[in-house]
C-alpha cells in the first residue's frame, strides 16, 4: 500500500513540475513574442470613460509603456512558474488563471501600441458575452452538486431561446418570453431527471439526446414556422437599466449597474446559489447527496426528491441562459445561436470548482476571450514580427482556445462530487 501510494504522490509531483515547466514557457513566450516586437517609447492608451458624458464620473486614461510593461508581466508569469516548480504548489488552477491573465493583458498592451483602446467598453462586453457562460455555469453546479451531470445544458440553451424569442412575438411582452425560456428549460430538466434518476439511464447519454432533440427541433421548427412568419421571429430586447448613483462611479459603473435584467439576473443567481449551497439546510442536504448519498438517505433525507428539485432548479437557470442570445441581444432566433456556450459554460463550472463564485470568474475569462476577438478585429492587429494581418479566423478560435487551455490545466485537479454521475439505489 505504501508503495502504491508513493507512486502517486511521484507521479503527482512530477506533473505539477511538468505543469510549473509549461508556465515558465508560457512567461518566456509573452517576452519573446511581444516585448522586441514594440519599438522603443510606444505606448499604449487605455480609455477608462465609457458612455456619454455626465452619465459616469470622468476619469484620465491609463497610458502605459509598451515595452517596460510587457517586460514586468513576463517577470510576475516566470515568478508564477518558478513558485510552481520549486513548491510544486497543487492550486495549479489559480496559478494557471493568473498566468493566463498576465498573458492576455501582455497581448492587449502590445496590441494597442501606439493606439488608445477603451478598456470600461471591453470589460462590458465580457460581462455581456460571459453571462450566458456564467448562466451555464450555474446550472451545472445545481444539478452537479446533487450528482447529476447535465450535458443537456446547451440543448436547455437553445430551447430556452426559442420559445422566448416566439412567446415574446406573439404577446408583445418581453417578461413572457422570459417566463417561457424558464419553464422551457424546466420541461427539460424534469425529463433528464426522469431519464437519469427514474430510469438510470447512462447521464451522458441523456444529455446527449436532449441536445439533439433541441438542436433538431428548433432547426426544423425556424425553417417551418420563423422563416415563413417574420412576425413570430421579432421580439425586441431588454433595455439597459441604470442603477442610480451606482452606475456612475468610473469603469464598474457603466460594467456592472448599466445592463438589462438579464445580466441583473445572473448577478444575483450567482449570490443566490452561493447562499444556498454553503448557507441553508437545502444547500447542505444537496452537497450531502452528491458526496454520498447513502448516508444522506440513512439520515432521512429523501435523495430523489433532492435531485430532481435541483436538477428541475438548473435547467430553469440554462433556460434563462437561452434568453441572452435573443431577448438580451439580438431580439431574434437564429438556428443553433447558442454556439456552445453550454458546453464552455461546464468547463467553467469545472475550473470555477464547482462554486459559484469560481464558475462566475471563470466565465469571465471566457467572456473576456469572446469579447477580445471583436475588439483585437477593430484594432487591425498584425502577427508579431510580421506585418501580416491577424487571421479573423484565428480571433473567432479565441474563446474555444481558452476552453482548451483552462480544461487542459485542470483537467486530473478538479475534483467533482464524489457520487457525481452515479445513479442512486435506494437500500
Amino acid at each position: 500500500m505504501s508503495v502504491a501510494v508513493h507512486r502517486i504522490s511521484r507521479a503527482v509531483f512530477q506533473r505539477e513540475r511538468a505543469m510549473g515547466l509549461l508556465f515558465a514557457l508560457l512567461g518566456l513566450a509573452i517576452i519573446a513574442l511581444f516585448g522586441p516586437s514594440a519599438e522603443p517609447g510606444q505606448q499604449a492608451t487605455f480609455v477608462l470613460n465609457f458612455g456619454q458624458a455626465g452619465k459616469t464620473t470622468p476619469i484620465p486614461d491609463l497610458v502605459l509603456p509598451v515595452r517596460g510593461t510587457i517586460y514586468l508581466l513576463g517577470l510576475l508569469a516566470l515568478f508564477l512558474a518558478g513558485f510552481q516548480l520549486v513548491r510544486a504548489f497543487k492550486a495549479t488552477s489559480l496559478i494557471l488563471g493568473g498566468i493566463i491573465l498576465l498573458s492576455i493583458l501582455a497581448f492587449l498592451i502590445w496590441a494597442t501600441r501606439g493606439k488608445s483602446f477603451n478598456l470600461t467598453a471591453m470589460l462590458g462586453h465580457m460581462l455581456l458575452r460571459g453571462a450566458p457562460i456564467a448562466l451555464g455555469a450555474l446550472s451545472g453546479i445545481w444539478c452537479e452538486r446533487s450528482a447529476v451531470i447535465n450535458i443537456a445544458i446547451e440543448g436547455m440553451m437553445l430551447s430556452g431561446a426559442f420559445t422566448s424569442v416566439v412567446v415574446a412575438s406573439i404577446t408583445g411582452n418581453l417578461y413572457l418570453g422570459l417566463l417561457a425560456a424558464i419553464l422551457t428549460g424546466g420541461i427539460l430538466a424534469a425529463l433528464l431527471a426522469v431519464l437519469a434518476i427514474r430510469f438510470k439511464v447512462d447521464q451522458i447519454v441523456a444529455g446527449v439526446v436532449i441536445n439533439i432533440l433541441a438542436a433538431g427541433a428548433t432547426s426544423f421548427l425556424t425553417a417551418r414556422v420563423l422563416v415563413e412568419n417574420q412576425a413570430l421571429n421579432a421580439s425586441g430586447t431588454f433595455r439597459p437599466i441604470a442603477i442610480p448613483l451606482l452606475s456612475r462611479i468610473p469603469v464598474i459603473g457603466p460594467v456592472f449597474f448599466e445592463t438589462n435584467i438579464i445580466i441583473y439576473s445572473m448577478l444575483f443567481l450567482v449570490g443566490v446559489t452561493h447562499i444556498i449551497l454553503f448557507y441553508t439546510r437545502w444547500g447542505l442536504r444537496s452537497r450531502a447527496v452528491g458526496e454520498h448519498p447513502l448516508a444522506a438517505d440513512t439520515l432521512g433525507i429523501n435523495v430523489f426528491r433532492t435531485r430532481y428539485i435541483n436538477v428541475i432548479i438548473g435547467g430553469m437557470i440554462a433556460g434563462l441562459g437561452g434568453t441572452y442570445f435573443t431577448l438580451g441581444s439580438a431580439g431574434r432566433f437564429d438556428e443553433l445561436m447558442t454556439a456552445g456556450k453550454g458546453f464552455i459554460g461546464l468547463a467553467a463550472m469545472i475550473f470555477g470548482k464547482w462554486t459559484p463564485f469560481g464558475g462566475f470568474a471563470s466565465s469571465l475569462i471566457f467572456g473576456f476571450a469572446d469579447s477580445l476577438q471583436v475588439k483585437l478585429g477593430i484594432l487591425g492587429v498584425n502577427i508579431p514580427y510580421t506585418a501580416e494581418p491577424l487571421p479573423s479566423e484565428i480571433l473567432l478560435m479565441a474563446p474555444y482556445l481558452a476552453t482548451m487551455i483552462v480544461l487542459a490545466g485542470v483537467v486530473g485537479r478538479a475534483i467533482p462530487p464524489a457520487a457525481d454521475g452515479q445513479p442512486y439505489e435506494k437500500q
